[in-house]
């Protein structure tokens, strides 16, 4: 491990031993070359296969590039892919490639490369391998250029190729033993064995062979997972790291420290309504009652008190950057308990019903929100209590019919796979409707300039059929320093190493 001394500054704070306030957030000479980034989780895997969006995404976005990319507009973009482009049935997808590129152990970057990386991740166990599974054949017309036969039409595919989809390693690193720690990417950066120590420090060091440096203005990237918020919020104010993700109870913090503030909306928060079917709680599979749950909550009170008013209030679960949000559908569950009572009595439950759900210490600061909002309407929550690091697999399981969750949000068709359909992980007592099956496959398979439209559709049916009880979408803040300039993305609450730049 690399190991930097600054006098006792830094003897004196162990945890950030490494490139920290002198050699990443210090001013002048060679200081603002390198980049120090506090992350709350842990890199899990450099593993193609077993890559993650979200917090984790920022060690593997120095390494590996993606075949697309996105702007600070949220417009895809090419990168390895020069330019996409569907046939009429958006079945075959065409991808130029560009050309020149070679990966950091001399692998030249082309069309069998792509075709490596996507089956490879296809037949991988990952959360994200479901991203190149619609993929049926490839069709390999030159070096540069290759065909992806789809075996139907997936709206998501091309969101995915700017993500772990697109991800293109090395192949000969694909299958060794050594994938999960040491990456084989054609990025920016490549990891410094010498200056990483797993669980504490990440260090990255420029690629001198890459194509587009110009865009990279750093010299070195260090990461330091810390998964405590003081501990973060602490090493930013002091000056031994540029950038962190803390959350909407720091910002008052955050200010009087003078430090930036930058936020984007991608998670919403509110209740899984996942008995749809009445399978645990019969009483769920009443479509007045799931509407009376949705009116029961004051999302404005509970968005201003819990998350300090940052966020939107929402009805609808679709990202409102992407194409399957409308406006218009936000206001149809405004807090009314009397409505929610006279609902409940059509449905016969005049005299209430109990509701099992995950107690996490995680939520905590929802708890007794959702326990007093439901209960007065006459739903009592019975409450379980589950580990922080157990609760989502404790809402997957199947096990309860309600669960509190902030959960991210990409693009429309991406967050369909992930919660709607009757094979979704999110999904997990598998509900189906008919109804939303013929919808589902009318935005699968629609024109593109017909699909914002229909996916609106699907968004219509969710809300007018109360399958979820969104809140708000929640800004997700992201703290810097006076140095470090930040663009956030509206798909993942934490930027990518290249939406950083110093601060002129």
């Amino acid at each position: 491990m690399l190991i930097r001394r600054c006098g006792a500054v830094l003897a004196a704070a162990a945890l950030v031993a490494g490139a920290g306030a002198c050699s990443g957030a210090g001013a002048g000479g060679t200081a603002a070359k390198t980049l120090t980034i506090a992350n709350a989780l842990d890199n899990n895997s450099f593993d193609p296969t077993q890559l993650n969006i979200g917090n984790q995404m920022q060690y593997w976005s120095p390494v590996f590039d993606t075949l697309l990319s996105r702007g600070k507009d949220n417009q895809l973009k090419p990168w390895l892919a020069t330019s996409w482009a569907y046939d009429a049935k958006r079945t075959t997808l065409n991808l130029k490639l560009k050309s020149g590129v070679k990966f950091t152990d001399g692998t030249a970057f082309d069309a069998t490369v792509v075709k490596d990386n996507l089956t490879n991740l296809a037949a991988g166990t990952g959360q994200n391998s479901y991203m190149s599974r619609s993929i049926a054949t490839y069709q390999i017309v030159s070096p540069t250029e290759l065909n992806l036969k789809l075996k139907t039409p997936d709206p998501g595919l091309i969101d995915y190729l700017a993500s772990v989809g697109g991800v293109m390693a090395s192949p000969k690193s694909l299958k060794t033993k050594e994938v999960a720690t040491t990456p084989v990417g054609s990025g920016p950066y490549v990891l410094d064995r010498a200056g990483t120590v797993a669980g504490s420090t990440y260090t990255y060091k420029r690629n001198p062979d890459y194509w587009n440096a110009a865009a990279f203005p750093y010299d070195k990237i260090v990461i330091k997972p810390m998964n405590d918020l003081t501990a973060r919020l602490n090493a930013l104010k002091s000056g031994q790291v540029n950038a962190t993700i803390t959350d909407t109870n720091s910002l008052a913090d955050a200010k009087r420290s003078g430090l930036t503030v930058n936020t984007t909306p991608v998670n919403w928060n509110g209740l899984m309504l996942m008995d749809r079917d009445g399978k645990l709680v019969p009483a769920l599979k009443d479509l007045r009652v799931r509407k009376a749950i949705n009116y029961a909550f004051d999302r404005e009170a509970i968005l201003k008190n819990v998350s300090h008013g940052q966020g939107t209030l929402t009805t609808q679960i679709f990202n409102a950057a992407g194409d399957g949000y409308d406006k218009a559908l936000d206001g149809i569950y405004n807090y009314d308990v009397a409505k929610a009572k006279q609902l409940l009595a059509e449905a016969g439950y005049a005299s209430g019903f109990t509701i099992t759900m995950p107690e996490s210490p995680g939520f905590a600061q929802y708890n007794a929100i959702i326990e007093q909002q439901l209960g007065a309407i006459g739903i009592t929550v019975k409450w379980v209590k589950v580990p922080a690091n157990a609760i989502i697999p404790a809402i997957l399981s199947g096990k309860y019919p309600v669960a509190f969750m902030t959960l991210g949000s990409q693009s429309a068709w991406q967050d369909i796979q992930k919660a709607v359909t009757r094979k979704s992980p999110w999904n997990p007592l598998k509900a189906g409707d008919p109804e939303l099956d013929k919808l589902l496959a009318a935005a699968q398979s629609a024109p593109e300039a017909q699909l914002p439209a229909a996916m609106q559709a699907v968004s219509k049916w969710l809300v007018d059929n109360a399958w979820f009880d969104p809140w708000y979408r929640e800004n997700s803040v992201y703290l810097s320093d006076a140095k470090t300039a930040v663009a956030m993305g509206a798909y993942n609450v934490v930027p990518p190493v290249s939406a950083f730049a110093p601060k002129e």
